[in-house]
């Protein structure tokens, strides 16, 4: 798989909006680590390696276990994920795949019960931003495993 264009090289000033969406989800109060699952789903989801390296590394050094982060596809039938971190999945899930399905009222009702209003804005938002990150890597061929979670703060 060749790379097409490096789009942080030729176009930097695009991605102001996209790092200001991640300066208000990071500064949101969501927990990191529910942060990086919401990553690590979408980007299983959109089949993005880039981004499962990235995050995958990201959730890790956060302190993820392996067994949660290989088990995130299968997050429905393991007892390994808290009911607010199942909402989010879920949530995670339904907003990706927009496209394909309507947003239901009783998942939307699920997400409430576990987040406030704020914090269900900044749910969505943070899987707006990594849906635009997918976007990003998949159309411009970005190769995994070059990220060092030491060095870099991006999508």
């Amino acid at each position: 798989m060749k790379k097409r264009l490096n789009y942080q090289a030729v176009a930097p000033e695009a991605l102001k909006g996209m790092l200001e969406l991640e300066k208000f989800v990071a500064g949101s109060g969501l927990e990191h680590s529910l942060y990086e699952l919401v990553k690590l789903r979408a980007s299983q989801i959109n089949g993005c390696a880039y981004c499962l390296d990235m995050h995958s590394k990201d959730a890790r050094k956060a302190g993820e276990t392996e067994q949660r982060i290989y088990a995130l596809s299968a997050w429905k039938e393991t007892p390994f994920y808290t009911e607010r971190e199942r909402a989010a999945l879920a949530w995670t899930e339904a907003m990706t795949l927009i496209s394909a399905n309507e947003i239901p009222d009783d998942l939307y009702l699920e997400v409430t019960e576990h987040f406030t209003d704020k914090e269900v804005v900044a749910l969505t938002m943070a899987i707006v931003a990594i849906n635009g990150w997918n976007r990003l890597a998949i159309g411009f061929r970005v190769a995994p495993g070059s990220y060092n979670p030491n060095k870099t703060l991006s999508s």
